[in-house]
């Protein structure tokens, strides 16, 4: 057997079970010992969106996932989604075919273009120990939590491997992290601050998502009267509770925002507490007592400085604090009032805010257009969002059944990853409705994997919120008077780009266009769905200001 069925061999018997990527001639010998051991390949139209496809499959499903490249181009062609993907330490193992030979065309230094985006570094060195490292990259991935780029050099991967069925036998998939025990003491300084708050918000993240985690954090919020919050990558997590903010950061409605900048206590809870979250710290009042939970200890107070940083699993946590604030007799009703509440239920969510309609006869407004579709596309969904001027209305607008439901691919800021974002998440969750978000660039940028959609047969709405531009900077540098000739194009029929990739399509001017939405979601949904929707172009979307502070 050669190292690169041995290698494609081992990633399957190390767990992997699902495989993304543009196959050449470096990869296709490893990329077919793959599927030959039960991995499912899925064929993208460019690396790049391969790389986004594995990392929202990783990231929705919970398990390691492959993307497999081709040497050298195809793996530079992958790196922005791979960079999205380690700032996001989302376990993903990049299988890189590897030109080592100085003179080839194909030859660049792979490990430190890993290094460059954030991801980790391996290679598969020899024939004897092919195997053993293959499946180290799969346990670094799961372990670390991390992206890592396993590099299959071509002149290894045809050396034969001795006794490889020996090797494989050897390969067990990685065991679960184990859950990280808080200090006592830790939890008692916790169960104190709670006693005697009076204003508590708890703000959720990915490290407190999951259905277990819910219970005990929101039994810890009901002992102590907490208001819950997530991060944007976590909405969903308390969804349906009459407790909950929705969102904490630059996408929180006015009511969210007001409630959690008036809290004499946060606690973070899996969440890192990034600039996006806290508003630059202005939704942290200065007279706050910030508490943080994560069960890695060099995220504590890493964007924001904290009173209390406690290294634990946030689930062992939320219930050791509630069981000592019970032995203690502690509690009490916090935020929860009658007037909260009835602010909660009348004016929490975005579209729940009265607004003038700036819709035209040519353009609809985009708050009109996310409202009507919030009302028509079914509530089972999964919904990916790219990167973008319009992306906060459909994020916030558009409503998620749980913490599942929004896929949300935004560390690197990049646009042109949410088509293949919710690919990755329709095959994940192949029960929900997929639902991707773009914006016309975005849209235009990934087109390619139109393609993808309509040969997987995935009953897929992408709706493109399209004012032919690039909305961010016309609104960011419009108003100073630079010229914005360089972010503004002529109008596209990116209906009819639809439908040369076998799309169903329809053009939103007017909401009584959605007419044609409501038949789609009716009907047998044969053929995937494109809405081109023309967005009126005059205002700036509300958070736009917050996202240049970033900068």
């Amino acid at each position: 057997m050669k190292v690169a069925e041995a290698v494609g061999r081992a990633l399957v018997a190390a767990g992997v079970g699902q495989v993304f990527g543009v196959v050449g001639s470096g990869n296709f010998h490893v990329t077919n010992a793959m599927v030959a051991a039960g991995a499912r390949f899925v064929a993208a139209r460019h690396e790049g969106g391969a790389a986004t496809m594995a990392d929202a499959y990783a990231r929705v499903r919970g398990a390691v996932t492959v993307v497999s490249v081709h040497q050298g181009c195809g793996l530079t062609n992958a790196l922005t989604g791979i960079g999205e993907a380690a700032k996001s330490r989302t376990p993903l193992v990049v299988l890189a075919a590897e030109a080592t030979e100085p003179r080839s065309n194909f030859h660049v230094d792979q490990g430190a273009l890993a290094e460059a985006v954030g991801a980790g570094s391996a290679r598969v060195t020899s024939a004897a120990e092919a195997v053993a490292q293959a499946a180290a990259a799969v346990h670094r991935a799961a372990q670390e939590r991390r992206t890592v780029v396993l590099n299959l050099p071509l002149d290894v991967q045809a050396l034969d491997v001795a006794d490889p069925d020996r090797a494989l036998a050897a390969v067990v998939p990685p065991h679960p992290r184990p859950a990280v025990e808080p200090a006592s003491d830790d939890v008692a300084a916790l169960a104190e601050i709670l006693a005697h708050a009076e204003r508590p918000v708890f703000v959720a993240g990915r490290g407190a998502r999951g259905p277990d985690c819910r219970r005990a954090v929101e039994a810890l919020a009901e002992r102590c009267g907490a208001l819950l919050a997530t991060s944007a990558v976590a909405r969903g997590q308390f969804q349906g509770n009459p407790w909950s903010l929705d969102v904490a950061g630059g996408f929180s409605s006015p009511l969210a925002a007001e409630l959690i900048r008036g809290a004499d206590v946060i606690v973070a809870l899996g969440c890192s507490l990034t600039m996006w979250t806290t508003r630059h710290g202005r939704l942290i009042g200065p007279d706050t007592t910030l508490v943080q939970i994560d069960d890695d200890p060099t995220a504590l107070g890493a964007h924001h400085p904290v009173h209390l940083g406690i290294t634990g699993d946030v689930l062992l946590t939320a219930e050791k604090t509630h069981t000592a604030l019970e032995n203690n007799g502690s509690g009490g009703r916090g935020c929860r009032t009658s007037d909260t509440a009835d602010a909660l239920a009348a004016r929490l969510h975005w579209r729940d805010i009265p607004y003038d309609d700036t819709g035209t006869r040519d353009r609809i407004d985009p708050r009109t257009l996310s409202i009507a579709l919030d009302d028509i596309l079914p509530a089972r969904r999964v919904i990916g969002v790219d990167s973008g001027n319009f992306m906060g209305y459909p994020t916030m607008y558009l409503s998620v059944p749980d913490e599942q439901g929004l896929c949300f691919t935004q560390a690197f800021q990049s646009i042109g990853l949410g088509l293949a974002t919710t690919i990755g998440a329709a095959l994940a969750r192949p029960d929900r409705l997929a639902v991707a978000a773009l914006g016309d660039g975005g849209a235009l940028m990934s087109a390619v994997e139109l393609d993808t959609v309509r040969r997987l047969g995935l009953p897929m709405v992408v709706v493109v919120y399209n004012d032919d531009a690039y909305g961010a900077e016309v609104h960011h540098f419009g108003p100073h008077g630079f010229p914005l000739g360089t972010v503004e194009f002529p109008p596209t029929d990116i209906a009819a780009v639809a439908r040369g990739y076998g799309f169903e399509a329809v053009t939103v001017r007017t909401p009584a266009d959605l007419k044609a939405v409501q038949d789609w979601v009716a009907g047998p949904r044969t053929a995937p769905l494109l809405v081109d929707a023309k967005v009126v172009r005059e205002q700036g979307a509300w958070w736009l200001e917050e996202a240049f502070r970033g900068h």
